[in-house]
């Protein structure tokens, strides 16, 4: 039954695989409820606080690639037609990754956001924290409205693990002692298990078939974990992303580029390279408004 299912949902599959293609090519059979998304979530964040308008309009300037509610949508098209159900997960994944983005770039001082001035940088440390717990409030709010209960525990598991990792992580920094296994465990909590979300989320707005939910975590999962290794590899990069480029050095986090670095190394030059990673940061200068100050 469920092969059945797959097959006459191949056309859709076939579109997202084989050939290299554009983002745009790939998300074409979901655009017009992408477009549908993207007005249901101004709906949602809608305030009559004026300073917090004025933020949101311009967070909403920086909408990114949407590639977790888009994920959404394709999970869920895969396999029905797409509800007001859906919409709703995509817009609670999508409250809860941007406020996560929030945190993190008032937590490692970023500059930059997606090609755009951080939230921190132009409205302060404070206000970008007070915005990322808006919208995480705004994404319980949505889901207990609607009743969506179910949905609600699939993304309360993956910020739990979300938080899990980056502490997992943050230990393991401290202590350099990351390995490979260390690595992927970290990387499947902190990213992946958002990933994985988006697509049990999408399949559970439009079927309740155990199966097919426990495939779709399984390919969540795998998802995450290529996409995160493909921005800890951008990192090393010379190509312009979006963001500040060579932060996981900075922050003196090991990633996978750093470990099969390490591994080609001699003894002496792993010890020199550990010895650099392990001095503490040096203060930076740091520009807020036309004062420069030291932070």
């Amino acid at each position: 039954m469920h092969e059945t299912a797959l097959l006459q949902k191949e056309p859709i599959i076939k579109k997202t695989i084989g050939n290299p293609q554009s983002l745009r090519e790939i998300t074409e059979p979901v655009q017009a409820h992408l477009t549908e998304f993207r007005s249901f979530f101004k709906e949602q964040v809608n305030t009559d606080v004026r300073v917090l308008d004025s933020i949101l309009r311009y967070l909403l300037r920086q909408k990114g690639k949407e590639i977790r509610p888009t994920l959404v949508m394709m999970s869920a098209r895969m396999f029905g037609p797409i509800t007001n159900r859906t919409y709703i997960a995509a817009t609670m994944i999508e409250l809860l990754h941007t406020a996560t983005l929030i945190h993190d770039d008032v937590v490692d001082e970023s500059d930059q956001r997606r090609g755009f001035s951080s939230i921190n940088r132009l409205w302060k440390n404070k206000a970008g924290v007070l915005l990322g717990d808006f919208l995480l409030s705004k994404g319980l709010l949505i889901a207990l409205d609607h009743k969506e209960y179910d949905l609600l525990q699939i993304l309360s598991n993956a910020v739990r693990l979300m938080s899990e990792g980056e502490l997992r992580q943050l230990k393991t920094a401290r202590l350099f002692n990351m390995t490979e296994e260390r690595y992927f465990q970290i990387i499947s909590e902190k990213t992946a298990s958002l990933i994985t979300a988006c697509c049990e989320c999408g399949v559970r707005s439009v079927t309740d078939d155990q199966h097919i939910n426990q495939t779709m975590r399984e390919v969540g999962m795998n998802i995450g974990i290529a996409f995160q290794i493909k921005d800890d590899l951008l990192d090393y990069g010379l190509d312009d992303i979006g963001k500040p480029k060579r932060n996981d050095i900075k922050e003196r986090k090991v990633t996978l580029p750093l470990i099969k670095a390490l591994e080609q190394q001699s003894a002496a030059g792993q010890r020199a390279i550990r010895r650099k990673m392990r001095k503490r940061k040096k203060n930076k200068p740091r520009y807020t408004g036309d004062r420069r100050i030291c932070t």
